[in-house]
């Protein structure tokens, strides 16, 4: 990984089951939202609660994008680790808006509260493209 990017892990839910797609140029993509929500204990109160959610936007590519579609599921615990993105773009009433995604480097269940058995895959020369290869975020 270059010098210099912002690299970021999160911890937190699937908000949905991941959209697999490809480019034009029949690379495979997967974008998901991760929702992590901090929880505090409240001395005054005794009680714990629930802090604001931070929704991030992920996005994968290629063998990484086929494995999430198929291993991950809305409602799991991840944990992602990856690129942060910023991404500018013009909305339907013609304001310039800004929003950051997260360009998957890494990613799997979180194992605090489930089981995982991993199976490995056999890869091939084609599929082990290093990430220079592959299309922005």
């Amino acid at each position: 990984m270059p010098t210099g990017q912002t690299t970021l892990t999160i911890i937190g839910n699937l908000t949905a089951d991941p959209e697999i797609s490809q480019t034009k140029d029949g690379v495979a993509m997967a974008r998901f939202t991760i929702a992590s929500n901090p929880r505090f204990y409240e001395q005054s109160s005794g009680t714990w609660r629930d802090g604001d959610p931070l929704f991030l936007r992920c996005t994968a590519w290629r063998h990484l994008a086929q494995h999430i579609a198929g291993s991950l599921a809305k409602g799991q615990r991840v944990i992602a680790t990856g690129v942060l993105r910023q991404f500018d773009w013009t909305d339907a009433d013609g304001i310039q808006r800004t929003g950051y995604g997260l360009e998957i480097d890494d990613v799997g269940p979180s194992l605090r509260w489930a089981l995982a058995r991993p199976t490995a895959v056999q890869r091939t020369a084609a599929s082990g493209a290093s990430s220079a290869d592959e299309p922005p975020f």
